[in-house]
């Protein structure tokens, strides 16, 4: 089967940046990513992640193209991936974001399973609409500076532990 995905490029612009792509359901999240990246003008060396979403777009478990944990955790690899076992008409989408220095991010949804079709070189780009600009979107967060954040701003005065119901003997 051939899954047909549509990869925008999450930008704050008034023209929408996408591409139709086509690619086996047996190739793997890295046969994806070298589609993307090829689609979009990239070189493709840099990091990438895809993570798994849900229908609101929330990031989920990340799957890199390369293996940068340490110690005894592992992180899942595109290569080892298969699209098949990730992506189906259960779960469509996708967050890939690449470049981690410029965080080019990319909502990616499966817009159709067919059937392949004889003569036809898979993965294929289908369809281009808009260019890439130079410099990935820039991303804005709730606090635009970090004076503005403060992980402690939880109104408790540290004066005041015996407040919070804290039992003393647990040990």
């Amino acid at each position: 089967m051939i899954y047909r995905f549509r990869v925008i490029l999450d930008n704050d612009t008034e023209q929408d940046i996408f591409r139709d792509l086509e690619i086996q359901e047996t190739d793997s999240l890295e046969d994806l990513h070298n589609i993307i990246t090829q689609s979009f003008g990239f070189d493709g060396t840099e990091m990438a992640s895809f993570y798994i979403s849900d229908d609101e777009w929330n990031q989920g478990e990340e799957i890199s193209l390369f293996d940068l944990s340490e110690g005894s955790t592992s992180t899942r690899l595109m290569a080892n991936t298969l699209l098949k076992d990730e992506v189906h008409e259960a779960q469509t989408k996708l967050i890939y974001v690449y470049d981690f220095l410029s965080m080019w991010t990319f909502f990616v949804e499966l817009a159709e399973i067919v059937d392949e079709e004889e003569g036809f070189d898979y993965p294929n780009l289908m369809f281009v609409h808009g260019q890439i600009p130079d410099q990935a979107p820039e991303k804005t967060f709730e606090a635009d500076e970090f004076n503005d954040y403060d992980e402690f701003d939880n109104d408790y005065d540290l004066d005041d532990l015996n407040d919070l119901d804290i039992d003393s003997q647990w040990n």
